[in-house]
């Protein structure tokens, strides 16, 4: 009996709180009216809920399963339905936190650097539908910016299953950003932005098998086409990002990427990344297929005075003596090869970048050193005049942040209403 009297405490206990987590709003995540242009659209907390209350719908059936059957059911038995409660409980716990987490932050000081990311980011997509119009299926919530600890910027692609939400599925891409990289001339958002244009695209499955193919085709060696198809989603994130930013780009992955050579050297099994060192030959390699041979050149030479894999490295020999024969298939592969679900058109077809591109980022750059913002220059390659700019020493670096911020946030210009609207608009 006590035992009974037990289990019903821990139930009443486990029902208090088991279904308050099912709706997020504007107001439950600090967002006043003056942070609405900074705001995920009504459409993200819509998607936001959506979830959540399909995690809610699915604790209500367990949770009345559990009182229903408890009273009747064996100690082992109760305890079994209780811990599948506490499980969707725990399910929904994490997705209510990440999304609370993300857009929570649009109500701090960091919001309009969040929101000028998202206008890059949509960019990048325009960039694609104004060249392949009807590409991607239908319409598709942009990506959600935030702001986190961690070396890199990373994300979280769209319909993925995260571990951090139980194998819950992402409802829209999250970029992660990190505290320190928060000034919009950082190429290695382009690289994560890139990310989710493959996923999006649907040519994850499709790129890794040519590569594969591509790779051991060249070499006949097993071991090196299943490193490189390993390699294939970073590879393509890193060429698509020079098509959103130009050299600009492939020069931000660079500075990123330059450690002690006993980090750049060494190769290391099952990751998802090349091997730092041979990865700016494949940068380099896609700066001379676009006809930047000038800026290919410059960077291999930079890439091997500071590091020499004669005086030491850790990568097999392989791998390093046949890079100069694959990294040019590699690149051919992934950027001016055809694929099906891009309508039999290659990457460069889709995303193309041009001299004309770089002539105006540069320009652009210019214009910028001068206290002006190029009008006509898209978000995307504003991040490069950015890059150009910064690195002249002619204008301090929080002026310049703070410029191209302003410019970010009145092009992407919000449809801003009430907050009232805007919840209206969340819970229909």
């Amino acid at each position: 009996m006590e035992t009974r009297v037990f289990l019903k405490t821990k139930i009443v206990a486990l029902k208090a709180r088991a279904r308050r987590l099912a709706q997020i709003d504007y107001a439950s995540v600090g967002i006043r009216p003056q942070d609405l242009p900074y705001a995920p659209s009504p459409n993200h907390f819509r998607a936001a809920n959506q979830r959540l209350r399909k995690i809610d719908r699915e604790i209500q059936r367990r949770l009345a399963h559990l009182q229903a059957s408890w009273s009747n059911s064996s100690i082992h038995r109760v305890l079994l339905d209780i811990a599948l409660v506490e499980r969707e409980v725990d399910r929904a716990r994490r997705a209510f936190g990440l999304f609370f987490e993300v857009f929570g932050q649009r109500g701090t000081t960091f919001a309009p650097v969040l929101a000028a990311y998202d206008a890059i980011a949509v960019d990048c997509y325009t960039a694609i539908r104004q060249v392949a119009p009807q590409i991607f299926r239908g319409p598709l919530l942009k990506p959600v910016c935030y702001m986190e600890h961690g070396f890199s910027p990373a994300t979280m692609r769209r319909g993925v299953q995260l571990n951090r939400l139980l194998g819950e599925p992402n409802p829209f891409p999250v970029i992660r950003i990190p505290w320190d990289r928060d000034n919009p001339w950082q190429a290695v958002f382009l690289h994560e932005v890139a990310h989710n244009l493959q996923a999006d695209l649907g040519i994850w499955q499709e790129n890794r098998q040519a590569v594969g193919r591509r790779a051991l085709s060249f070499s006949g060696d097993f071991g090196l086409a299943r490193v490189y198809a390993h390699w294939h989603k970073e590879i393509f994130a890193d060429l698509a990002a020079i098509l959103l930013g130009g050299p600009a780009a492939a020069w931000g992955m660079a500075v990123f990427l330059a450690h002690p050579a006993p980090r750049t050297l060494t190769f290391r099994p099952g990751s998802a990344h090349p091997t730092a060192y041979l990865r700016i030959f494949i940068l380099a390699e896609m700066l001379h297929r676009l006809g930047f041979s000038q800026e290919s050149d410059r960077m291999r030479r930079v890439w091997q005075g500071l590091y020499n894999p004669q005086q030491g490295h850790r990568m097999p020999m392989n791998l390093l003596l046949t890079a100069d024969q694959l990294i040019p298939q590699i690149v051919d592969e992934i950027a001016f090869q055809t694929r099906r679900n891009l309508g039999q058109r290659a990457l460069v077809d889709i995303l193309p970048f041009t001299a004309t591109d770089q002539q105006a980022i540069q320009a652009g750059a210019q214009d910028l050193v001068q206290g002006q913002i190029p009008p006509h220059l898209p978000p995307r390659h504003l991040v490069s005049a950015a890059s150009y700019a910064l690195v002249t020493g002619k204008i301090p670096p929080q002026t310049l942040a703070n410029r191209v911020i302003q410019h970010l946030n009145h092009l992407a210009q919000p449809a801003v209403h009430s907050l009232s609207e805007a919840q209206a608009a969340v819970v229909a």
